[in-house]
């Protein structure tokens, strides 16, 4: 067989899904406890979740009444315990909500294999599940499309919607061996001993108890069935079975493929069998022989039947005795009672050809469907070896399938090679645990059920215990902290650190870990079925743990992946494409990333050089020349020519078309793609622009060599080819693949859409809190910014095999730099922003450009990593363009700017930067609050509309940013600008109150509050007034007195020290002795500073009136109003002096007795 063309591209997604939320676990009873449950009202609580990363069985079913949810994968695992069932539509209605949820049925009794069918009733938007248990236990589920939307449809118990029953035929001597699904309302089972009972379902009253009628079916006598009966498979019992009505109402046929190498076809209706033949359609065969002849039990994909006209249809059957051979047959029938079948190509051996290779190939299963009546019919095959498979495809029309079956197989192309990190060196900017940890959580790489058991299986390796998110520890966490325990970094024999050996021991460690995890998922790659959606044409491969989405090739995958073909009836751009990947392959790890690091300031940085200038730098500082053999050269002069002349620009240009495919449907597209539609697009992303980044990045590596590889200056490539418009092309290309390539392997945590969070089942258990607050999705950076700009055409509008090329197209347009799709870095970093992932927003800043908005949003981005220093540079830097107003301009900001926010912007400076201040105010960074609001102030001038308002809140914020730096000064005179009285009066009491508690009295007194003196005195007055404690408070009194006194107010300082001689009293201080003499108390020392402050008055006006003390309040009666009194100088001295005879008496002990009596004071 020659090579294999590969025409087709295996998408691989992992299973796993997005949020723990859409996973639903239902216990199903056995028919005993389910009548129990029936009266009681009961049913079983979920199960825990469990480890679903590997099915036995699984399959795809496609609905044929409904639209949406119409696919559904379904899967048997944990020993035949569990049934899964999900929704896989890539594509939905408008409005309509994703059905998310995936169900798991736990059985209490093993599953028969192939005993799991599906319908889909016409008359109800319903998807009806049957299954047989081990028990012969017959299990009818009814699922409404709102149970894969919303959990509380299931979570309160399916009730009437799952029904039991055991029939009587399994109870005795009948073993079931397939179910098949004619209808709503009509099971089929085969049996072991070739025969097969019918299950109709039961209309009449006694439907409770007897909800299926059974009808039996054999090809044998009743006693040799009897005999037969003991569970062993007999020759005649189907390994596979089919049913069809062949496009007429009242007819029903069930075609099977026995284990004696015979085709049956039964009438459903009459139970007669109208043909039999052999598989391969021979005569007669030596009875002796039939051992050799008889089929395996375990081979079930052998039959198919495909077509739609009435009373017509194509099958197809497959013997896999010997190297296997494919028989296709003509079904008629004219009436539902008579059916002919014919061999279409008797005279031919139609034998697959397996894949290339050593290997043993087995053929596990196919698909056939027919295009169209004038397009005729394609064909899938599923090649198994072992874990290993392969996938070809045949398109034909019936007339010339003999002779396009030898030459007309295209194969699909399966990346299957485990990938891994590269070498570490001493000089690797990055860190070798950062390496392996991108690797390992590549996005749908690995499940974490596979992560989670290679930790464990690692842990049994070194012998350590179990430290699985011990201490909070995430599972990356995990994973490092035990990889470093069995490194220890020690001292070589001169004394130094060992750097070196600790990073040889962490790689190694690393490496271990990686096989045992590799070792451990390869079981989930086992592919266990092929799937055929008609409607679409999109094949998939379902796995043991994943699914496999199959797309037609894009123009440069089909170039790498058939190196030996031709483009455009020529074998120059494979060459050159194929020349520079082979180049490049030969670079060392340490080179490729000195290469990387030349190229990537090239991508992003604005440059003054010219093109020779930029040649020569990159080649000086990547200097792979020093890698290259002569042999290497060689290579690459015999591909392209002496002299590299096979190389034009022409040829370049049709090189770099490839790399720019954009997609222009004719067809509206309608349809949004669906959660599971965007993951597959984002996972065919990830491979695509990997594989167009390395190759692009090769052809430059490649352009640069050919530019200094002559021996005569005539001979310079740049004579022939315009290299300098190659090499820019080729940077924007790589541009953009850089930057989808980050956002298909960013992982976000989001909440989940608004649909699915008010699906979920209210409730105000903690339980189901603490579910609702833990509830969270984990998606690509690209699937969130771009996958709502995704969606199909109408299915109706396209052709039905369109999907797998219509998937490539979307592809291939996202990779390429004219896509219409724009990725625009700005506003990708506002929704990280608003997310709170700053950290990975400043990983976008080389790919923004200069415009005044994309500087805006970087000083945003600074801003929140605290960087306020860089923050101050791009702010100031796009003031201008972020000020000057714009007509209808775009209010884009994904979240980040609301509409107030807006209003400040593009509209003057002063409004631009007080909403900065308020930026940084927000960041309590309110240095910079002072210098932006300054900087606002400035600009504020009579042209600015509502001048007074915007000068005020810049003052306001300007104010606040003052005291906030104990900037006194510069908020005494913000307060004294001010024209708003109430602002600046609530500003003044903030300030004093503020300078007063941080003690900072004496600014305060010296501080002039021209116009608003009298408003500081009364606002001290009055927090005298209100202080009681006067000893370990704020010293009110103290700073209202030196206030005063500046300003030569002695009778008002006299008046302060006066009330505050009354709170010492009334508080017992007076008694208290301050220093050596016993005289010295606070009270005796405002006495002599009142003496002193009155003396400092005329005679005549050294007074205070002061309010009189109260008088006593007796039962019933309110107190009077205190009176006001003068207190002259010489009243105070006359205190002054009893205060001091008071203290004297105590000291000598002269007091009395009660509170009323008089000191003798001798």
């Amino acid at each position: 067989m020659a090579t294999p063309s590969y025409f087709y591209k295996e998408t691989r997604l992992s299973l796993e899904p997005s949020s723990a939320s859409y996973t639903v676990n239902i216990e199903l009873p056995t028919i005993t406890q389910w009548r129990n449950q029936r009266t009681s009202g009961k049913w079983p609580k979920t199960s825990p979740m469990l480890d679903v990363s590997r099915a036995t069985m699984s399959g795809i079913y496609y609905r044929k009444h409904h639209s949406f949810p119409k696919s559904f994968l379904w899967r048997v695992y944990d020993d035949e315990h569990v049934l899964s069932i999900c929704a896989v539509d890539i594509c939905k209605p408008k409005k309509a909500s994703d059905a998310n949820l995936i169900l798991h049925f736990h059985f209490q009794h093993p599953i028969i294999s192939n005993c799991v069918a599906f319908y889909d009733p016409s008359d109800h938007d319903a998807l009806s599940i049957f299954v047989l248990d081990t028990t012969n236990q017959l299990y009818t589920i009814f699922l409404r499309p709102d149970s894969f939307r919303k959990r509380s449809f299931v979570e309160t118990g399916l009730g009437d919607a799952c029904k039991i029953y055991q029939p009587n035929a399994f109870r005795n001597f009948k073993h079931p061996y397939r179910l098949i699904a004619v209808n709503n309302d009509q099971l089929v089972v085969t049996l072991s001993d070739g025969g097969h009972v019918r299950l109709d379902r039961n209309t009449a009253h006694n439907a409770t108890h007897v909800p299926w009628k059974e009808t039996f079916y054999n090809a044998k006598g009743w006693f040799r069935s009897l005999l037969g009966g003991r569970g062993d498979l007999d020759i005649k019992a189907a390994a596979a079975a089919i049913q069809t009505n062949l496009g007429m109402d009242n007819a029903s046929f069930l075609f099977t493929v026995c284990l004696d190498h015979r085709l049956r076809v039964w009438n459903l209706n009459s139970g007669q069998i109208h043909a039999a033949m052999d598989l391969l359609n021979a005569p007669n065969r030596d009875p002796q022989e039939s051992g050799k002849w008889q089929l395996d039990a375990s081979q079930t994909n052998l039959i198919r039947i495909v077509g739609d006209t009435e009373g017509k249809r194509l099958g197809v059957t497959y013997s896999p005795i010997g190297p296997g051979e494919f028989k296709f047959w003509m079904i008629k029938s004219d009436d539902e009672n008579s059916v002919d079948v014919d061999d279409l190509y008797p005279e031919y051996h139609l034998i697959p050809k397996p894949p290339l290779g050593s290997d043993v190939w087995t053929l596990a299963d196919f698909s056939v469907s027919e295009r169209s009546t004038s397009h005729g019919f394609r064909m899938w095959l599923l090649w198994k070896n072992n874990m290993a498979y392969r996938v070809q495809e045949l398109t034909f029309l019936a007339e010339e399938l003999p002779h396009v079956w030898e030459a007309g197989w295209r194969s699909v192309f399966s990346d299957t090679a485990v990938p891994t990190a590269p070498v570490s060196g001493p000089s690797d900017p990055t860190d070798p645990t950062e390496k392996w940890l991108q690797l390992i959580f590549f996005p749908g790489r690995f499940p974490q059920a596979a992560i989670i058991a290679a930790l464990h299986a690692y842990e049994a390796v070194i012998g350590k215990e179990s430290s699985l998110f011990r201490n909070g520890e995430g599972l990356a966490e995990s994973i490092c902290s035990l990889i470093a325990s069995t490194s220890s970094l020690n001292k070589t024999s001169s004394g130094d650190l060992d750097h070196e050996h600790f990073r040889t021991s962490s790689e190694m460690q690393w490496r271990k870990f990686y096989r045992i995890l590799s070792e451990l998922d390869k079981p989930r790659g086992e592919a266990l079925a092929l799937s055929y959606e008609w409607e679409t044409g999109m094949p998939w491969v379902v796995c043991a743990g994943s699914i496999s989405a199959i797309r037609e090739c894009s123009e440069l995958e089909q170039i790498c992946h058939n190196p030996n073909s031709t483009f455009e009836g020529s074998s120059a751009a494979p060459t050159l494409i194929n020349t520079g990947v082979n180049f490049v392959e030969g670079f060392s790890d340490s080179m490729m990333q000195i290469c990387h690091s030349v190229i990537r300031p090239e991508m992003f940085e604005e440059t003054s050089k010219t093109d020779q200038e930029r040649f020569q730098f990159v080649s000086d500082k990547a200097g792979f020349w020093r890698q290259i053999s002569d042999e290497d050269c060689a290579q690459v002069t015999e591909a392209l020519g002496p002299n590299f002349n096979q190389v034009t620009t022409l040829l370049y240009d049709r090189v770099l078309a490839t790399f720019n495919e954009t997609w222009d449907s004719q067809y509206p597209s309608e349809l949004p793609l669906t959660e599971f539609g965007r993951k597959i697009i984002v996972r065919a992303v990830q491979d695509m622009a990997e594989l167009q980044w390395n190759i692009c990045f090769s052809q430059l590596i490649l352009l640069v060599h050919m530019e200094f590889e002559f021996d005569r200056p005539e001979e310079a490539l740049h004579n022939t080819v315009e290299i300098g418009v190659v090499y820019r092309n080729m940077l924007i290309i790589l541009r953009r693949l850089e930057l989808l390539r980050w956002l298909a392997n960013t992982q976000l945590s989001m909440p989940p859409p608004k649909a699915d969070r008010s699906n979920s089942m209210p409730s105000v258990s903690p339980v189901a809190s603490k579910r609702q607050a833990e509830d969270h999705r984990v998606l690509t950076a690209l699937e969130a910014n771009v996958g709502h700009l995704l969606a199909l055409p109408e299915l109706k509008s396209i052709p039905s095999d369109a999907m797998p090329s219509i998937i490539t197209s979307i592809v291939a347009d996202l990779c390429a730099p004219a896509s219409d799709v724009e990725l625009q870095p700005q506003y990708i970093q506002c929704g990280l922003l608003v997310r709170d992932r700053a950290d990975l927003a400043i990983e976008l800043t080389p790919f923004c450009a200069q415009d005044p908005f994309s500087t805006y949003v970087q000083g945003r981005v600074h801003l929140a990593l605290k960087d306020f220093t860089s923050a101050t540079t791009y702010f100031k830097k796009a003031a201008y363009g972020m000020s000057v107003p714009q007509a209808n301009s775009e209010r884009h900001s994904s979240g980040l700017l609301d509409e107030t926010e807006w209003n400040l912007l593009h509209a003057g400076l002063p409004r631009y930067y007080a909403h900065i201040v308020a930026l940084f105010e927000q960041q309590k960074a309110f240095s910079l609050v002072i210098d932006f609001a300054r900087l606002a102030l400035q600009f504020v001038n009579n042209k600015v509309e509502d001048v007074d308002k915007v000068r005020t809140e810049i003052q306001c914020r300007l104010f606040s940013g003052a005291i906030a730096t104990s900037q006194f000064e510069l908020a005494h005179s913000t307060i004294v600008a001010m024209k708003d009285h109430a602002l600046q009066y609530s500003c003044l009491r903030a300030l004093i109150e503020r300078m007063c508690d941080n003690l900072h009295n004496s600014e305060l007194v010296n501080l002039t509050f021209p116009g608003l003196q009298g408003a500081v005195d009364d606002i001290l007055a009055q927090h005298c007034q209100n202080t009681i404690d006067v000893i370990t408070g704020v010293p009110y009194h103290q700073i209202l007195y030196a206030w005063r006194t500046k300003r030569n107010d002695y009778r008002g300082a006299a008046a302060i020290l006066l009330d505050r001689i009354q709170k010492l009293k009334q508080l017992g201080e007076g008694d208290q002795v301050t220093g050596d003499d016993v005289l010295d108390t606070a009270v005796t020392r405002q006495y002599l500073m009142l003496i002193n402050v009155l003396s400092c008055v005329d005679q005549k006006q050294a007074w205070v009136a002061v309010d009189g003390p109260p008088r006593s309040v007796k039962l019933g009666v309110g107190p009077d109003p205190a009176k006001r009194r003068v207190v002259t100088l010489a009243d105070i001295r006359k205190e002054y002096q009893d205060e001091l005879d008071r203290i004297t008496a105590i000291q000598n002990d002269q007091f009395g007795f009660v509170a009323d009596d008089e000191m003798e004071i001798l």
